[in-house]
């Protein structure tokens, strides 16, 4: 069976890369290790997450928010299985989903475990160990990522989860301590803080969400801090015992003397790393760094006719990020223009507040030598949030001190998440603070706080 182009991997990266191929006219096969489509993020990452964030705001929200409203009701109790169904339900619909749209686009499926023998040649090994060779004119790789691995501790998925194994507790614990202040660890700490566990989070570096902006991340650390997350910064984890609930060895990351800290459990969020076991690129030749594969701005590999996208290459680890490439690599197969603008890439933490960012941090424009002027607006000053009950965050945008271009945007809000596609849009079409600034918004909106801080980039914001 010959193919023009086969994906291995299914993820975001590699089923957005495989329609539009077949959209463009190319004949496409993937290969998927799972008995699923859609790779971590729809099996277990972003969606299933997604799932248990919004169900346990909502329980936190009945709780402590509904009496506020003059809404009287009795304490909501937790039914913990009802909402792991939910999430497995909305799961189950996503992957499914993705099966029935590689169908629909004539998109050929393996399930197996995909190893390049050479150019032009996948072998697809099933779960039953049989074998079978496709042959195909180009190969993308899109296998995504796995968690990184903490030396001293040993993930069980029962006392010592990582993410996948957060996702699945059948318990609420007394006592959660996660390793790790980034994205995943927040987000997950945060689920579980709402259901009624105590969370710790311990910290390498000195501040939460590393690479995000210095003040962002410290004006959300105060407000997690007042949801009653605790943090745990300039320490790193050396060991791990389960002989009694979990007992870890915490020492200074800078050095000095080691303390105990016990747990009932514990979750490993230090990250993860290119997923590349069992691809044969060594023996293909392809060309890797730090575990990544190297390629050039067209997505090639060193070796002719090999491709990769999404967590196996540089950039960030993001899901969106993937489906562009993937996109774009698709295009270029089918003789067409595609290109990524990674200066306009957004991020977001789904915690409540959400943290939404996208360009350059302050300390990246410092770092670069570029001036620039800075526009904030608080959600205290937003009429909106008054109504809503959500009036922690502020929105930062900050411009180019000679052209006004916006380089960067910053919010911390309930629903950031969705507020910075306006950001995004903007700086996609190189526009200025005050084209921002200049553009009508509804009222009375959360939206409006990034209006204002448009204005606020030369000093002229209303409401404040």
């Amino acid at each position: 069976m010959a193919y023009d182009l086969i994906v291995i991997g299914t993820g975001p990266g590699g089923y957005v890369c495989a329609i539009r191929a077949a959209q463009l006219g190319l004949k496409v096969a993937v290969v998927e290790k799972r008995k699923t489509h859609g790779g971590t993020c729809l099996n277990v990452g972003c969606i299933p997450s997604k799932a248990l964030l919004h169900a346990s705001e909502m329980f936190d929200e009945a709780g402590h928010g509904f009496a506020a409203l003059g809404i009287d009701v009795p304490a909501p109790k937790l039914n913990l299985p009802a909402m792991m169904k939910h999430k497995q339900d909305t799961v189950d619909a996503n992957v499914t989903g993705v099966g029935f749209l590689l169908k629909k686009n004539k998109v050929e499926a393996f399930h197996g475990l995909g190893t390049i023998l050479a150019p032009g040649k996948v072998q697809v090994t099933a779960a039953d160990g049989t074998q079978q060779v496709l042959d195909t004119k180009s190969i993308v790789i899109a296998t995504g990522s796995e968690v990184a691995q903490l030396p001293g501790v040993t993930i069980d998925e029962k006392q010592i989860v990582s993410s996948t194994g957060a996702l699945e507790l059948e318990k609420v614990p007394g006592k959660l301590v996660v390793i790790g202040a980034g994205v995943i660890g927040l987000e997950l700490g945060s689920v579980w803080r709402r259901l009624g566990a105590k969370v710790e989070v311990i910290e390498y570096l000195d501040r939460i969400l590393p690479g995000m902006d210095a003040e962002v991340a410290k004006q959300f650390q105060r407000m997690l801090e007042k949801q009653g997350i605790t943090f745990h910064l300039g320490k790193k984890v050396t060991g791990a015992s389960t002989e009694a609930g979990v007992s870890l060895t915490v020492e200074p990351a800078a050095g000095g003397a080691a303390e105990t800290v016990q747990a009932d459990i514990v979750l490993v969020a230090i990250g993860r790393r290119p997923n590349t076991e069992g691809l044969g690129l060594e023996a293909a030749g392809v060309a890797l760094e730090r575990g990544r594969v190297i390629i050039n701005d067209h997505f090639a590999t060193n070796v002719p006719g090999i491709y990769a996208i999404g967590d196996v290459v540089r950039g960030p680890m993001l899901a969106h990020k993937a489906e562009d490439e993937g996109v774009a690599v698709a295009e270029i197969l089918a003789g067409k223009a595609g290109h990524v603008n990674y200066d306009v890439i957004p991020g977001v933490v789904y915690t409540w507040p959400e943290v939404a960012t996208v360009g350059k941090t302050e300390e990246e424009l410092k770092a670069a030598g570029i001036a620039y002027n800075v526009g904030k607006f608080p959600f205290t000053a937003n009429g909106r949030a008054r109504a809503n009950r959500a009036t922690d965050g502020f929105v930062k945008v900050l411009a180019d001190k000679a052209t006004d271009r916006v380089l960067g945007v910053h919010i911390i809000a309930a629903g950031a998440g969705e507020m910075i596609h306006e950001a995004a849009v903007l700086m996609e079409f190189g526009g200025s603070s005050e084209d921002l600034a200049r553009t009508c918004h509804a009222h009375p909106t959360m939206s409006e706080a990034v209006k204002e801080a448009a204005m606020a980039v030369e000093k002229r914001q209303i409401h404040l």
